[in-house]
């Protein structure tokens, strides 16, 4: 079989390939539209997600200020009523009950124990004050030491009051 190439084959191949090109480039500009719009939506969806963050940081900011305004005031009340009148007698008499319990469990009648004990008991009573024993009573839950207890007399002693 052979082809001759005359001037309507000519023809029919140019007006092949101009239809072909035709329709490949119609297919591309639906290709792009089609990517346009997807990525139109892709940045709408960014722009609400990053509005909902935005929100919601807002929010937790205020709220932290809240929380810290809140602390401050806690504190100024905690060492408002620590200044209480008698206050002072009774963290004194804590710590001396404390350190009594100490030197009858360590070494009963030495002098040098006692100061031990009471050095040892007043440190216990401003971490107590602090709060520091009780954000650890809390995190691990109670333990089966005489601290516990110790601390629940003190809280009994300063409800009589």
């Amino acid at each position: 079989m052979s082809i001759e190439f005359n001037a309507q084959t000519i023809l029919l191949i140019i007006i092949g390939v101009a239809i072909g090109w035709v329709l490949s480039y119609i297919k591309s500009m639906l290709t792009i539209r089609k990517h346009k719009k997807e990525l139109k939506n892709y940045q709408e969806h960014l722009e609400r997600q990053m509005k909902i963050t935005d929100v919601g940081n807002k929010t937790l900011m205020s709220d932290i200020e809240t929380l810290k305004k809140e602390n401050e005031n806690l504190r100024i009340s905690v060492k408002t009523l620590g200044q209480k009148p008698g206050r002072a007698e009774l963290r004194q008499f804590n710590i001396y009950d404390n350190a009594l319990r100490k030197m009858m469990l360590q070494a009963p009648g030495f002098s040098s124990a006692w100061e031990s004990a009471l050095q040892d008991s007043e440190r216990e009573y401003e971490k107590s004050e602090a709060g520091f024993k009780n954000i650890i009573g809390k995190v691990f839950g109670s333990s089966s030491s005489g601290v516990n207890s110790d601390d629940s007399t003190t809280h009994q002693i300063e409800h009589k009051n």
